[in-house]
């Protein structure tokens, strides 16, 4: 693939592209459906310049894209999220092309599903229904007999709709796999717990698919700490021990599903306060709470946990009686921390409660893991360079972005109002924001004031990139 011709049909694709849109839609109604199929069509065989271009920048080495990750990549130049990133990966690795050790081209390892994509006549959710059956699909079916489905199912897909495609790889998955044995490992690859991300009003969803073994520990906890009378919040007192009196069993009037979700708040508390879950990132296994004076002292709106969750201040207040977490209490007017010198290579467990508050999250730009999966860094200059452990020269990064920081790859530095600045390297500079709001999302609203000051280095705080 010559980027310098590919660059140029790019262009010309564009032009042809503005080209369609100063054209009107409209003419009969057979006219304007035929243009509707064209154009989904066009971009259903757009997906196949997806699969090429992924699959050569993962030929690449992660070092030359000055990312951790191909994932990481991917979703820095073309600002999606790290979840796409990795659904384009892994869709190209099963539909791109492919090269034999030898050099030899490769047919895609879905290629019956690829070559339909090609042609325009399946689109995302086809191959998403004919992916997720090779995912489900048990690994003692053989080689020729996944072939044989591809091909069927691939040929289905061209005339059928998903939710009939997806009736008809149902029935073929039960075929193949009759008696609904699964091994151990299928077993370990269908089982996931998800938590979801808070909602607006509070609340956040949970998925998952238990094996036997969590099912039964789950079975064993519920049948005591969910039973009628037990755990409930609107008691006094919620009991956790020995048996619910006939009042409190009378009184509760929780569905099975709200016992279940208040049992498991309580065995999570207990488990807390236990300590015996030793540690976490230099902290105790606890809950890390930050808030402002004013609105501790008012016990209204919220708090920050180093996980990213608001918490309702009276759960603050209440979950505080208990001692069982870190509290930290900031001046409502400024982010700025107490500090805190310190002559040695890692940050004091002081620090990183204070790193947890202000940042509360990994700083990196458009990063959404929270503090609970940070680690403290040196964001003007490394340990081993001279960096000093400070509060003020450090800040919170996860794992897989403090690995970015290195010779030839991003740098951070502290920004006039305290703030951490990641520069990337010139080949993924694409004019990208620098700081990172996700943790902050009343930042959002609020125009940057600092993104054009003046910073050691460039003059306006921003790209150089148009």
């Amino acid at each position: 693939m010559s980027s310098v011709g590919l660059d140029k049909r790019i262009d010309e694709m564009s032009a042809m592209f503005e080209a369609a849109l100063a054209e009107p839609v409209d003419g009969t109604a057979a006219e304007r459906a035929a243009a509707a199929q064209k154009w989904e069509v066009f971009k259903r065989r757009c997906a196949v310049m997806d699969h090429r271009i992924v699959v050569s920048l993962g030929e690449l080495p992660v070092e030359e894209l000055g990312e951790p990750s191909m994932a990481a990549a991917l979703s820095t130049l073309l600002r999606i999220s790290r979840e796409e990133a990795n659904r384009r990966i892994k869709e190209a690795k099963d539909l791109g092309p492919r090269v034999a050790l030898t050099g030899e081209p490769l047919d895609p390892m879905l290629s019956n599903t690829a070559a339909a994509q090609l042609r325009g006549d399946i689109g995302f959710e086809h191959v998403k229904i004919i992916r997720k059956f090779f995912k489900d699909l048990p690994g003692f079916v053989d080689h020729d007999t996944r072939e044989a489905a591809e091909t069927q199912l691939a040929e289905l897909a061209c005339g059928l709709g998903p939710d009939q495609l997806r009736k008809a790889a149902d029935r073929l998955a039960m075929i193949l796999d009759q008696d609904g044995e699964l091994s151990d490992a299928d077993r370990a690859k269908r089982s996931y717990f998800t938590k979801g991300r808070q909602r607006a009003d509070g609340m956040s969803e949970f998925r998952g698919c238990a094996d036997a073994e969590l099912s039964a520990l789950l079975d064993a906890v519920f049948a005591k700490w969910a039973a009628p009378g037990m755990c409930n919040p609107d008691d006094e007192a919620p009991g956790v021990d020995g048996e619910p009196s006939l009042e409190a069993i009378r009184k509760d009037l929780r569905t099975a599903g709200q016992r279940n979700h208040d049992a498991l708040k309580a065995l999570c508390r207990a488990l807390l306060a236990s300590g015996q879950l030793g540690s976490h990132k230099g902290l105790p296994m606890t809950m890390v709470v930050s808030t402002t004076l004013k609105e501790l002292q008012s016990g209204a709106g919220h708090a920050v946990t180093g996980g990213g969750t608001l918490l309702p201040m009276r759960e603050v207040i209440k979950q505080a009686a208990a001692a069982h977490q870190y509290l930290c209490v900031f001046d409502d007017h400024t982010a700025e921390a107490l500090y805190l010198g310190r002559a040695k290579r890692l940050a004091s467990k002081a620090q990183r409660l204070v790193l947890y508050a202000r940042d509360r999250g990994c700083t990196f730009p458009g990063c959404t893991a929270p503090a609970y999966h940070s680690e403290a860094h040196h964001r003007n200059g490394d340990w081993s360079q001279g960096g000093l452990t400070n509060i003020d020269d450090l800040t919170l990064a996860c794992g897989t972005d403090n690995r970015r920081v290195k010779p030839g790859g991003w740098t951070t530095r502290t920004r006039a109002d305290g703030r951490t600045e990641w520069l990337p390297p010139p080949n993924l500079d694409t004019g990208q924001r620098r700081v990172n709001n996700y943790h902050h999302p009343e930042r959002y609203l609020i125009p940057d004031e600092h993104a054009t000051e003046n910073s050691e280095g460039d003059e306006d705080g921003e790209s150089d990139k148009p």
